[in-house]
């Protein structure tokens, strides 16, 4: 599943489970703080003794944050240095367009980065303050189990192979499987439609990437519309498109579980995803999910 419909608005589902995943990790850690907090004070009222070796009385006292923050800050750190650690591990592919480095629309992330990121700067904070190690370290696995079983349980949703719909062509109107358009080719499969603003805004970078890579196949499924309208849009565009195919009745959106637009697939030449990205993907973002489309088909 790649988004999620509520009503006329569609979003996606990756960023939504993060969003889950670290709102119960902040909940569960802050519940922890307060509780020890609230154990403590109790000890302290019936004469239990501390143990702990006293801090020097001109040491400067550790900077606290409360451990619900410290979980969000984890979490904002880790998305800051997984996209840099996209941006620098594909630095190529952003260096004809600078400014597109900031739309994060095209989910360009290092997750693996960002992880470590996030978990390297609690640790730190732990190390500081023991008294809020179980509280952070509470709140990291919880927040961690949530968002890697929402990640396998995506994952898992994704078709095994082609998905078994009937496409049309817009060229000749002869119908087609998405195997057949496949081809045994690499194909990147859009999802789109001309009221679409979204999918309008990335079709020139699609249509150019069409051009650039004759050994990747782009099919342009259009999600709904006749082919009067599909043919009226285009020519008003000026975009000329290879491979454009009509799927009226939106099988397809529905098959890979995603009723939002635009919505792209990569597929191997076996018809296995690869990736996939609902909503705008920019010049530098594609090129990158296609060299990694590619590689994948080499191996």
């Amino acid at each position: 599943m790649l988004s999620l419909s509520l009503g006329p608005i569609a979003l996606p589902v990756g960023p939504v489970l993060l969003l889950v995943a670290s709102v119960l990790a902040s909940m569960v850690a802050e519940w922890v703080a307060r509780n020890r907090a609230k154990h403590a004070a109790v000890d302290g009222a019936d004469g239990v003794r501390n143990d702990a070796e006293p801090a020097p009385a001109d040491a400067p006292a550790p900077r606290r944050i409360a451990a619900g923050d410290a979980i969000t800050a984890s979490v904002l750190l880790g998305l800051l240095a997984a996209r840099l650690g996209h941006l620098a591990l594909n630095w190529h592919a952003y260096a004809d367009s600078p400014a597109s480095v900031i739309d994060i629309r095209d989910g360009g992330w290092n997750l693996p980065i960002g992880v470590v990121a996030g978990l390297a700067w609690l640790l730190r904070l732990g190390w500081r303050t023991p008294t809020q190690r179980p509280a952070l370290a509470a709140g990291a696995v919880v927040g961690l189990v949530i968002w890697g079983m929402g990640l396998l349980m995506q994952q898992r949703a994704a078709p095994a192979g082609y998905p078994e719909v009937t496409l049309v062509s817009l060229k000749d109107g002869q119908p087609a499987t998405l195997a057949q358009a496949a081809r045994g080719r690499p194909v990147v499969v859009n999802l789109w439609a001309s009221w679409c603003g979204p999918c309008r805004v990335e079709m020139p970078d699609l249509a150019d990437a069409q051009r650039r890579h004759p050994d990747i196949g782009f099919l342009f499924v259009n999600q709904g519309e006749s082919a009067e309208k599909v043919q009226a849009f285009l020519a008003r565009s000026g975009l000329a498109l290879d491979e454009v195919w009509l799927d009226q009745g939106s099988r397809l959106g529905r098959a890979i579980r995603s009723p939002g637009l635009p919505t792209t697939v990569f597929l191997d030449a076996q018809g296995r995803q690869v990736d996939a990205h609902f909503g705008v993907l920019s010049a530098a973002s594609l090129q990158t999910r296609v060299e990694a489309l590619r590689q994948v088909s080499k191996r």
